[in-house]
């Protein structure tokens, strides 16, 4: 494994106010994550309990509230599931990138036009999604700069700034597109963003972030590895012995770096 100075020589150092360039990579990352979940979270309660003929589900309130209020604990609680796969197999900057795409996912099930069932199978996705994605990125971000940069504590505090126009900007936007004119579409544009953020991560981490967010930091043993791996994917290792064409999750493990 590669020693701490040697992956922040990785990385332009000056570029993005006066920080490592790929702190704009993980600033609008962020921020396009963040406007999507809040935007979400903007229509979502009303989605559930409006009635049918106002494009909503109809569930009783008190019940969409109590809905709300388990997604929102999960949601925090599944940051030790993201934790733990990072640091175990794929490394920060592969998590984020499969938990932006689980996000995504999750807001285009909400954006079409469903049931109940898709509503939990959603939030399934973006309970997930943002367990892998949102404790890696804040990893990343501290692994920019080295333990004796005095440029940490105010990098931190720009990397906060995305999360709040983020959020400011969210309700503003979504939520007036889904109370205005359809909660799907409101669902639609907050699929977008995370869409807009993946873009930003996959098109500028090569050049921005170099060698950072791509190692292991405590790998699973070989014998640790085939279980987990077998349990998560199963016939995914006899399927690349068998062909030379790579499979769709390396594909996106390409992509994710």
């Amino acid at each position: 494994m590669k020693e701490k100075n040697e992956l922040v020589q990785s990385i332009p150092q000056t570029g993005f106010l006066g920080h490592p360039k790929g702190l704009f990579t993980l600033f609008f990352t962020e921020f396009w994550e963040r406007f999507s979940h809040y935007g979400m979270r903007a229509i979502l309660l009303y989605y559930m309990y409006y009635s049918v003929a106002k494009g909503g589900l109809g569930i009783d309130q008190s019940t969409a509230t109590s809905i709300m209020a388990i997604y929102g604990s999960l949601l925090f609680m599944s940051s030790i599931i993201g934790g733990w796969i990072s640091d175990r197999l794929f490394g920060p900057s592969k998590t984020v990138f499969f938990g932006g795409v689980l996000i995504m996912i999750g807001h285009l099930i909400l954006a079409l036009p469903g049931s109940k069932s898709a509503l939990f199978i959603s939030m399934v996705f973006l309970i997930l999604g943002t367990g892998l994605l949102k404790p890696n990125i804040s990893n990343i971000v501290g692994s920019l700069y080295s333990k004796t940069d005095a440029r940490r504590d105010s990098g931190f505090s720009i990397f906060y700034m995305g999360i709040n126009l983020g959020a400011l900007l969210a309700p503003l936007v979504v939520g007036t597109l889904g109370q205005q004119y359809n909660f799907h579409l409101g669902f639609g544009v907050a699929a977008i963003g995370m869409a807009i953020g993946l873009g930003v991560f996959v098109g500028t981490k090569q050049k921005n972030l170099g060698l950072v967010g791509t190692q292991v930091p405590n790998p699973l043993s070989d014998s640790e590895r085939k279980k987990t791996i077998n349990w998560s994917y199963p016939c995914q290792v006899d399927n690349i012995k068998k062909t030379k064409q790579p499979s769709r999750f390396d594909i996106l493990s390409e992509l994710g770096g």
